[in-house]
Formats: structure tokens, C-alpha cells, sequence
């Protein structure tokens, strides 16, 4: 017998405020059909002004405590992955505890950026698996429209707001890849590619700063990693392409997630696409487009899902769950 964890209940939040890409057409050379080619993404939503991270957060773990059927009182630990955090510190993770009402469990945030709901969701399933929380909260929240450089059109018009959440819980499993649960996980990260994808600044530099990005390496990279991730988290879970139910990708570009699920052998009719609604929220994508895809009756209890994701770092990674 060994802990599994399972998923109880999924659940996202949106801002109200839907930015068409045709509103870019106003203070950029770029088009509707520019966008569209380059990345797949239509629209995408940005919080309001004075709505945080923590807030996006706060409400899509609501929802997925809903789905699951418990209350706040219920949850051990909340980990929030967030590269926009609201404050230096503390960290959004205990303002979310705070919001929903926890006051018994303990809650930290985690940092690998568009890579983060992945290595939350690792550290989750190590925290079940090691007894040391029967039942988490795992959110992916972002605030990416208050780091964006609104003249470069190469990344202002990719980036969008939202957050998502997932509630496990410890069930016991037999330990082989029938159980429900996450079967397997598989990380990385290499630093030396700081510069392909970061922000101008932080606290130790004294400036906020703003999102960069070389959009042709992070291309060339983001295929051959996340195909690379996630089959080694196949193979950790002892399958292969064909168990697959559905491949939940980072949502970044539809390009990339066309591209890796044609060299993981994985046709497009297995991978639930949402980057056309959200753009690329960063920690939150995963999260969301698991929760959009329950939501419309595409994943169900019993298949094999494959998140995989890469983001700044380079950090990159994948996690298999059986639902």
C-alpha cells in the first residue's frame, strides 16, 4: 500500500475584462491575423486595476474546493505558483489562505515561472506521499499584464491574467499505474539560459522590470524539452504515448503545442487546447485548461493526463496523473 494523490476538484477564475487582439491594433503595428498566425491566441483577459494575484487566486481555489466538496478548514497546505506575486512578502499563497478561510494549514508560494503549476504539483504530491499533508491546495495564479513592456509587440500581445486550482487528497493506492492519483513526476531546470526569458528587475536590483524574451530560442527549446519531460514522466509511470487520455500543455503558443504533441505521437484530438480564450497566463495555464477541460466533459475520472510545461529558468518539466 502506498499514499496516493488524487484529485478531488479543479476549478479557475478569469477577470472580467476580455482583450480582443484587435485592441493592440490602436497602439501597435501588429494585427489581429499577426497574432492569430504567430500564436494562436484571440483574446485574453487582465485583472482590474487593484485586483491581485492573490485575489485571481483566491477565487478559482473557492471553486475547486467546491468541486471536491470540502471547506477551507479541510486543506493542510495551499501553494501558490506565481511569478507575480502582490508583495515582496508574504508570500500570495498565505494571503490565499487567509481569503478562503484556512487557519490551520501552512501555505508557501513557488517560483519556476510558466514551469511553476508543475513543480507545485510535485511538491504536493511529495507532501502526501511523505505524510506530511493528507489534503493540498494547488493553485497557478498570475498578474503577467503588470510586468508587460507595452510597446515591444513580439510579447505584450501573448501574455494574459488568470488563475487555476486543484484539490488533492491522500487515498491509498496499490503503487501500480492503475491507481488513481499522480503517477509520476519528472523536473528540470538549467540556468545558464537566464537570458531567453526574463524580467528586467527585482528586489535586489531595485526595479520592477519588465518581461523579456527571445521568442525564436524559447521556440527551439520549449519543443524538444517538453517532449523530452514528458516522456521520461511516461516512462517513470511505465507508459507510453498510446495510454495517454489527454496531454494538458503549458498554454504558451499553438505552434509549440502542435509541434511537441507530434513528437510525443500524441494527435491534436488528445490535447486540450485553451490558449486561443487565455493567451499564455504562465503558471496558470495548466491549471486552467485542466479545469476548462473537466468543465466541458473532455477529461474524466479514469484517464491519463499529461501536464508538461517550460518557462523561465530555463525551468521545465511534466507530472502524470490518472484523474
Amino acid at each position: 500500500m502506498m499514499r496516493r494523490a488524487v484529485v478531488k476538484g479543479v476549478g479557475h477564475y478569469l477577470p472580467e475584462r476580455v482583450v480582443p487582439n484587435s485592441d493592440f491594433e490602436k497602439s501597435l503595428e501588429t494585427s489581429d491575423e499577426w497574432i492569430k498566425a504567430r500564436s494562436g491566441i484571440e483574446r485574453r483577459h487582465f485583472a482590474a486595476e487593484g485586483q491581485t494575484t492573490s485575489d485571481l487566486a483566491a477565487e478559482a481555489a473557492k471553486a475547486a474546493l467546491a468541486m471536491a466538496g470540502m471547506d477551507a478548514a479541510d486543506i493542510d497546505a495551499v501553494i501558490v505558483a506565481t511569478s507575480t506575486a502582490d508583495l515582496t512578502f508574504p508570500s500570495a499563497a498565505t494571503m490565499v489562505q487567509h481569503k478562503i478561510g484556512n487557519t490551520t494549514g501552512y501555505a508557501f508560494d513557488v517560483q519556476a515561472v510558466c514551469a511553476g503549476f508543475v513543480f507545485a504539483l510535485s511538491n504536493a504530491n511529495a507532501l502526501i506521499a511523505s505524510g506530511q499533508a493528507d489534503r493540498v491546495l494547488v493553485i497557478g495564479a498570475e498578474t503577467f499584464s503588470r510586468i508587460m513592456d507595452w510597446s515591444d509587440r513580439s510579447t505584450c500581445v501573448l501574455f494574459g491574467d488568470g488563475a487555476g486550482a486543484l484539490v488533492l487528497e491522500a487515498e491509498g493506492g496499490t503503487g501500480a499505474n492503475t491507481d488513481r492519483g499522480i503517477l509520476s513526476t519528472d523536473l528540470n531546470s538549467d540556468g545558464q539560459y537566464k537570458d531567453l526569458l526574463y524580467v528586467d528587475g527585482g528586489v535586489s536590483t531595485q526595479n520592477t522590470g519588465m518581461l523579456r524574451m527571445e521568442g525564436k530560442e524559447i521556440y527551439r527549446h520549449a519543443v524538444e524539452k517538453l517532449a523530452q519531460t514528458a516522456e521520461r514522466a511516461l516512462e517513470k509511470a511505465g507508459l507510453v504515448a498510446d495510454d495517454v487520455s489527454w496531454v494538458v500543455p503549458h498554454q504558451a503558443n499553438i505552434r509549440i503545442i502542435q509541434s511537441t504533441a507530434k513528437k510525443l505521437g500524441v494527435e491534436m484530438e488528445r490535447v486540450i487546447v485553451t490558449v486561443q480564450d487565455h493567451g499564455n497566463t504562465s503558471a496558470a495555464s495548466i491549471p486552467l485548461a485542466l479545469s476548462v477541460g473537466v468543465q466541458n466533459g473532455q477529461i474524466k475520472q479514469g484517464d491519463v493526463v499529461v501536464t508538461e510545461a517550460i518557462g523561465g529558468g530555463l525551468a521545465w518539466g511534466s507530472v502524470v496523473i490518472r484523474w
